[in-house]
């Protein structure tokens, strides 16, 4: 095994949905087998079964520790997890027994990635309504990595490498300050040590992304309401929280501007003007940064100890154990968790 790549586990998320499907898909390429070693934590039969449905040239052999996998576009080293319930869920069906596989899966990588067992795990969709049939009540992967690693302040950032459709030479990151809540819920969450958070948070992957001696992350902060609130016509949290906010981060050394309309901030970043974006609420970051790329968007989790990256899509019941699935994202994931893992390991 070459062991100057990092090894980097992929959970097989909802059993139900493409998760297995686009695993199957992507370990086929060549170029994935270039950026890591592999490992993935599942049922093997879930797997077995969706490289059937592809007709792909792929061995699955079941290991018993992380450590041992050797990988390769021909053979796929699988972690046996959870209980065998899982292999008779039906697809694209909410299911407690696929909820409850999801779960157990992203338990024992989180849990090797803390023990430096593994340097990264690359995350597969689970369902939120499985998740919750089976009695885990997380609004998603980033709350349950959160408390897992017992960190307080934590965020979901979507990222788009360099490519045609940016101008900035380290791609674009878009941090949440809330992020799986109703609407109505979006107000009362927003708070300038919350958005102060995101600031720093979104600077330090950026950081970590960029390449070594670069100037430090320009990082624009959205408005809430319409037009930046229009001097307090459309609403008053642009002068009551999210100016202060990025006063502070400024005053603390991060290079910051806001609060600035939403409608032209996600523009302007893709245009150069920014590395990063902190967004308010969900929909204000993912809507823009999907219209961008949807596919080669990369769903990485900001504050934990541990490296976590995902595709930015879900379960897809809709695609579901078609063969149709998009596995082009899971290679992107694949390359934003290996650079991370290394930076994390040789840079600290």
């Amino acid at each position: 095994m070459n062991h100057t790549k990092p090894l980097l586990a992929f959970t097989q998320g909802d059993p139900a949905g493409v998760g297995p499907e686009i695993i199957a898909a992507a370990w086929t390429s060549p170029q994935l087998h270039e950026l890591a070693r592999l490992v993935v934590i599942g049922r093997p039969e879930i797997l077995q079964r969706a490289v059937d449905l592809l007709g792909a040239s792929v061995k699955v052999v079941e290991v018993t520790e992380p450590e041992a996998a050797e990988s390769s576009p021909a053979q796929l080293p699988c972690l046996s997890c959870g209980s065998p319930d899982a292999v008779n869920t039906p697809p694209a069906v909410v299911d407690a027994r696929s909820g409850q596989a999801a779960y157990d899966a992203l338990i024992l990588a989180a849990q090797l990635a803390l023990a430096d067992r593994i340097d990264g795990l690359v995350t597969a969709p689970l369902n939120k309504a499985a998740l919750w049939a089976a009695g885990h009540h997380y609004p998603g992967h980033t709350e349950l990595l959160a408390e897992l690693c017992g960190v307080p302040e934590v965020a979901m950032m979507l990222y788009l490498a360099p490519g045609p459709r940016l101008a900035g030479s380290a791609g674009l990151g878009v941090a949440h300050v809330t992020l799986h809540m109703a609407l109505r819920d979006v107000f009362a969450n927003i708070t300038p040590k919350a958005i102060r958070s995101r600031i720093a948070l979104a600077d330090g992957v950026m950081r970590a992304l960029q390449a070594p001696g670069s100037p430090a992350p320009r990082i624009g902060v959205c408005a809430l309401n319409p037009h930046a609130g229009e001097q307090g016509l459309f609403g008053d949290e642009e002068q009551r929280i999210i100016a202060p906010a990025v006063e502070q981060a400024r005053a603390a050394g991060f290079t910051v501007e806001g609060p600035l309309p939403a409608d032209t901030l996600l523009a302007r970043a893709a245009g150069g003007a920014f590395d990063a974006v902190v967004a308010m609420y969900h929909d204000q970051g993912h809507i823009a940064l999907k219209l961008l790329e949807m596919h080669r968007a990369v769903n990485i989790t900001l504050g934990l100890p541990i490296v976590r990256t995902s595709v930015a899509h879900g379960t897809a019941f809709d695609l579901a154990w078609q063969g149709r699935a998009e596995w082009s994202g899971l290679i992107e994931a694949t390359r934003v968790a290996a650079k991370l893992a290394r930076r994390k390991k040789y840079d600290g």
